[in-house]
């Protein structure tokens, strides 16, 4: 089967409005990347200092998770102000110096955008509580009263994404939604204050050179507010699983289809700068539907958690791929492919996992049932990355997995910080494992994370997986990463691929192009290789053979 695109190999420099076609974008985690100034956190300047470990990397772009004024109930996604730098990490002058030296390096910047909700720290929430019920200032959210004699139950049966009920009663009987925390009031994104306010904030980082955006949970934002509010008969159908049972587009909060009218209005936006700014939607919709956030006329991308979400499975994988690839070409965009990010489980310890893991029940053993082989995952790990790298469209690198870092699943719950530890009364850990601050160097109180203890303790022998214990040894992590990166960006030509369906049972095969292929030998036994010269590989050949969990790219 041939996938074709007509779009040519990317030009990334800073006026080609297609470069994020087929970029490499890595996710930095502010809290945890680099702590520049001590206090155990994160910050800007704590990223600038290290933006040569990108460029070197060879990313093409970095995207920041959020970095403005919080009360991190969320880990910065419980936004007090969308148009400011939380000052434990920062300023605006911290920013656009940050900015101006990724660009320096040739690296685009991405910035996380958080639509659905705002903290309830956040002006116009404590405005709304102020101003009382039937006031303008309490419908920029979504405010109900309650059901019951005295209004003491809330408006609907409707759950939280973290655990719990989705409202919140406030002191003068009315009930306010969140779908996610209680601290991340859900914006009323009927009103048109809000839109134009968010207008502006998409402006305001538009011109301080901001290259695009990630859009999170973009499949929420409108709802059926239609009164009377609906039921929807079982806490299961609250989550985003549950959309198919639902018809397209009819869900109460999620994928209903006039969300796409922000999307259009914000695409006018983005039209204005030159180059056009791009932008990524998050949103956990089946792919046919995920790909609408994507089209031309609305955000560009969205990510392909089906891709995610896959097991080590060779058959699984290229039915993902292929759905993909053909969703993404219907829509006009380009695919996206991702392994791990701030909210999953590292897949250095998910792809190792039995499929039928309860990944709540693993972290809360501490990692101890099942028993994760961390070599066996490193080794999964590395040949999954070959992989993806080697599949038409954009790649997105959560940090560290450069650097093969595994779950820390045994973190002690005296230091959770998710709150999803605390809404689902300790049922679920959380996703605080795969946000613990990166080791640089091999020694000292944070392995070089700062100058002193991590805001979530590392684990000891972290120091083995740092950046100076990788940087220049030949096969480890860190250098296949930058050896990979760097013959990606020389082998691109066009967005097709060509599968080869005379292949061993779970394997693998694609060409690229008239050059090069990919053979990803996912089976528990060794393979012959196709001809062709090696060009690299995940882990050493067996004798001129591929081994299992072992991915090559083959010049042709």
């Amino acid at each position: 089967m041939t996938v074709r695109s007509t779009a040519g190999t990317p030009d990334l420099s800073s006026q080609d409005p297609d470069w994020w076609r087929q970029a490499v974008i890595y996710q930095v985690y502010p809290r945890s990347f680099v702590d520049a100034d001590g206090d155990g956190l994160g910050d800007l300047r704590g990223i600038t200092q290290r933006l040569t470990h990108l460029a070197a990397l060879g990313v093409d772009a970095l995207w920041l998770s959020p970095f403005y004024p919080s009360e991190l109930a969320d880990g910065g996604y419980d936004v007090d102000d969308y148009r400011d730098v939380d000052p434990r990490l920062g300023t605006l002058d911290d920013f656009d110096a940050m900015a101006a030296e990724a660009h320096r390096l040739g690296l685009k910047v991405i910035v996380d955008l958080v639509p659905n909700h705002t903290s309830h720290r956040h002006a116009w929430f404590r405005q709304a509580l102020d101003e009382g019920p039937g006031s303008a200032a309490r419908d920029r959210y979504v405010f109900r009263e309650g059901r019951g004699e005295h209004g003491e139950l809330p408006p609907t049966d409707w759950q939280s994404v973290f655990g719990g009920g989705a409202w919140q009663r406030v002191p003068d009987g009315q009930w306010y939604l969140h779908l996610f925390a209680p601290q991340q009031p859900d914006l009323n994104w009927e009103n048109e204050q809000v839109r134009a306010d968010f207008r502006t904030t998409l402006r305001f980082w538009c011109d301080r050179g901001v290259d695009g955006f990630r859009v999170d949970v973009a499949h929420a934002l409108v709802k059926d507010l239609t009164e009377p509010l609906r039921d929807l008969g079982a806490p299961e159908l609250s989550g985003e699983a549950a959309l198919a049972e639902f018809a397209p587009g009819t869900h109460p909060f999620y994928d209903r289809d006039d969300v796409h009218e922000v999307y259009r209005d914000w695409r006018k936006i983005f039209d204005t700068y030159s180059p056009p700014r791009t932008a990524v939607a998050e949103a956990w919709v089946p792919g046919p539907r995920r790909v609408l956030y994507a089209r031309p006329d609305e955000l560009g991308q969205a990510f392909n958690f089906e891709y995610l979400q896959a097991g080590w499975d060779a058959a699984e994988l290229r039915g993902v791929i292929t759905g993909s690839l053909a969703d993404a070409r219907a829509a006009g965009a380009s695919a996206t492919w991702v392994l791990s990010n701030h909210d999953v489980v590292r897949h250095a310890s998910r792809l190792v996992l039995p499929p039928d893991t309860d990944t709540d029940a693993w972290l809360l053993s501490g990692g101890r049932a099942p028993a994760v082989d961390e070599a066996a995952g490193l080794r999964r790990a590395r040949a999954a990355t070959l992989l993806m790298l080697a599949l038409p469209g954009s790649a997105y690198v959560y940090q560290g997995e450069e650097l093969g870092l595994p779950e820390v699943a045994d973190l002690p719950t005296e230091v959770l910080q998710d709150p999803i530890w605390e809404q689902t009364g300790h049922v679920r850990k959380g996703r605080d494992g795969c946000r613990v601050p990166l080791p640089w160097t091999t020694d000292g109180p944070s392995y070089g994370f700062g100058a002193g203890a991590a805001w979530l303790p590392q684990p000891s022998g972290f120091g083995g997986y740092s950046v100076q214990a990788q940087d220049g040894v030949a096969g480890s992590t860190l250098e296949l990463y930058r050896t990979a990166l760097r013959l990606r960006r020389k082998l691109l030509d066009g967005e097709s691929l060509t599968w080869s369906d005379d292949v061993p049972a779970g394997v693998l095969r694609f060409d690229r192009s008239a050059t090069w292929r990919c053979v990803a030998n996912l089976s528990g036994t060794t393979v012959d290789l196709p001809a062709g010269e090696v060009l690299l590989s995940s882990a050493p050949l067996d004798d001129g053979r591929l081994g299992p969990d072992t991915t090559v790219w083959l010049g042709l």
